[in-house]
């Protein structure tokens, strides 16, 4: 009885788990397979290689799906995280303000030098008793020096300076020629009357011929050639109507210019800031522009 109980447990003996050859298995032929893609390679085939480094690039760091991510930029994170609206960057915006206000600062920089001039070159006309022949002001464009012509600069349809505005363009060249910043541009207007002589056939180059004749008494008080320039602009910006002989003798004029080389940020008056300070600072050096000339 003994002897078959021994036997019956014999039959039953448990055999060793061998469920580990499969995944020896599948390693070793993942090894041949990685073996092979070495040997095959082991030639350094240029073209082999740089189509390999492709498709581990694409892999881990282009696009797996259209509108997916790729492993490098997916990482482990937390979907959830990626998805949060990150905050706008405002250093651009700081930067910008920031501009806005020296720019400010240095266009009323400008504006208080450019009065300086002003009230000298007024001073002057003053002096020579001058006040109604002559305007100046400061505006958005620069300081307007406006010289009325007639029984001034020139007689009727001449291009020839008469003394006595040789005298007054002298002091207003000297004064000029005080700072050397700005460039001096001289424009020659008149009215619509037609002019046809043999020095001058219309009234572009009687025009023209007075601005230059103002440049070129400039130049003799002391104003560097290179800052000057001449425009001859005959009827086309008139100032008055000229259906009246006042409205014509208005626009029968010279004027110089010294343009502003330094811009609001963006247009007189306003700022991209809103800021109250940089308003401020805008519209005092850029005042508006007043129908008439202050003297």
């Amino acid at each position: 009885m003994a002897a078959r109980r021994h036997k019956g447990h014999e039959e039953h003996e448990e055999h060793f788990d061998e469920s580990w050859l499969v995944s020896y298995a599948d390693m070793m032929t993942l090894l041949v397979a990685l073996f092979m893609v070495l040997f095959s390679i082991s030639s350094v085939n240029i073209s082999k290689f740089e189509d390999l480094q492709r498709s581990l690039s694409n892999a881990f760091s282009g696009k797996v799906l259209p509108g997916g991510k790729g492993i490098q930029e997916s990482g482990g994170s937390d979907p959830s995280v990626s998805s949060v609206v990150k905050a706008p960057d405002t250093s651009a915006l700081v930067a910008q303000d920031g501009t806005a206000k020296q720019q400010a600062a240095a266009a009323k920089a400008e504006g208080e030098n450019l009065e300086a001039l002003r009230k000298a070159i007024a001073g002057a006309v003053r002096d020579r008793g001058l006040s109604s022949r002559v305007r100046t002001r400061v505006t958005r464009r620069g300081l307007e020096v406006r010289l009325l012509t007639d029984d001034l600069l020139f007689a009727s349809g001449s291009a020839v300076v008469q003394e006595r505005g040789a005298g007054l363009l002298r002091d207003v060249g000297e004064i000029l020629g005080m700072e050397s910043q700005h460039p001096v541009v001289v424009e020659g207007h008149t009215d619509d009357v037609p002019i046809a002589t043999a020095q001058f056939p219309t009234n572009w180059e009687l025009s023209s011929a007075r601005a230059t004749g103002v440049v070129r008494a400039l130049t003799a008080a002391g104003i560097p050639a290179k800052r000057l320039t001449a425009q001859g602009r005959a009827d086309l910006d008139g100032i008055a109507s000229n259906r009246t002989a006042s409205g014509r003798a208005l626009n029968r004029r010279v004027e110089i210019l010294l343009p502003r080389q330094v811009a609001p940020p963006t247009g007189a008056g306003a700022t991209t800031s809103g800021d109250p300070a940089v308003t401020a600072a805008v519209d005092a050096a850029f005042p508006s522009i007043s129908p008439e000339i202050q003297p």
